[in-house]
């Protein structure tokens, strides 16, 4: 048995819906864990711009909660955490992740990164078959 999953392989911020809510609390307060929050909130943000909105549970990044990977064919991916599940937070997400699928190789220039999202960098990880040069 696999478990993994088809998914469309365009441009997508894949959400840990099972993130805590905060680095204090598992749940919001009425129950809900933080992923899962932030996921509704992308998927209202992602509306009309071309990038998917998926989840799955655990990204094994269970210390920096509300954690998203960034991801696209043959572009480097990035592995973000430590937001707060809020509309304000999905929309920097996603404000970069459309810089992110318009970009050649996944590189966005810092000065058009969203305040957002600054700091919240984890991981970057090349894309299959590629390193990046020095």
């Amino acid at each position: 048995m696999s478990i993994l999953r088809e998914a469309d392989d365009g441009p997508a911020v894949v959400v840990c819906d099972t993130c805590r809510f905060s680095a204090e609390e598992r749940d919001s307060p009425d129950g809900v864990r933080g992923g899962a929050l932030l996921a509704k909130a992308l998927r209202e943000a992602a509306d009309g711009t071309g990038v998917a909105v998926q989840t799955m549970p655990c990204l094994f990044n269970c210390g920096q909660h509300c954690s998203v990977h960034l991801r696209a064919p043959g572009k480097i991916g990035y592995i973000l955490g430590r937001f707060e599940p809020t509309a304000e937070a999905a929309r920097a997400i996603l404000d970069y992740a459309v810089a992110y699928a318009d970009s050649e190789e996944g590189v966005v220039p810092y000065r058009q990164w969203p305040e957002g999202v600054k700091g919240h960098f984890i991981v970057r990880v090349p894309p299959a078959g590629k390193l990046v040069a020095d």
